[in-house]
C-alpha cells in the first residue's frame, strides 16, 4: 500500500508562497522522495465591499478591498513520515496550507 499526500498551499504573498514551495521541493529531493509538482492554478482575483457603518440604513461604502490568492498543489508519493514532517511544519500566517491523504492499492491487493 502507498500512500499519497496532497499538499494545497495558498497565500496572498506569492513570494512567500514560492519560498515555501521550493524549500518543500529541496527537502523531498534531498530525501529521495517521489514528488509531483508544484502545479500552479490561475490567480484568483477577491474583492470584498467595505461599508462605513454597520447600520443596515447607511449605504455609504468606502472603496472596495481587493486581493490576489495565489494556488500550488504538490503530491508526494510514499515517504509517509516525510509527508506527515512537511506538513506540521509552522507556516508564516500568510500562508495556508491544507493536507489530503489518499491511500492507493496496487494491482492484485483485496481489502
Amino acid at each position: 500500500m502507498t500512500f499519497v499526500t496532497r499538499l494545497t498551499l495558498q497565500s496572498g504573498d506569492r513570494a512567500a508562497l514560492d519560498a515555501i514551495v521550493d524549500d518543500i521541493k529541496s527537502t523531498a529531493e534531498r530525501k529521495g522522495a517521489a514528488l509531483k509538482g508544484p502545479h500552479s492554478h490561475p490567480p484568483q482575483k477577491h474583492s470584498v465591499p467595505q461599508h462605513c457603518r454597520l447600520h443596515a440604513d447607511d449605504e455609504r461604502r468606502f472603496s472596495s478591498w481587493s486581493y490576489t490568492v495565489f494556488t500550488r498543489e504538490l503530491e508526494i508519493h510514499g515517504h509517509d513520515n516525510l509527508a506527515r514532517n512537511i506538513a506540521s511544519q509552522n507556516f508564516p500566517d500568510s500562508v495556508h496550507i491544507e493536507a489530503e491523504v489518499e491511500q492507493i492499492r496496487g494491482a492484485g491487493q483485496s481489502n
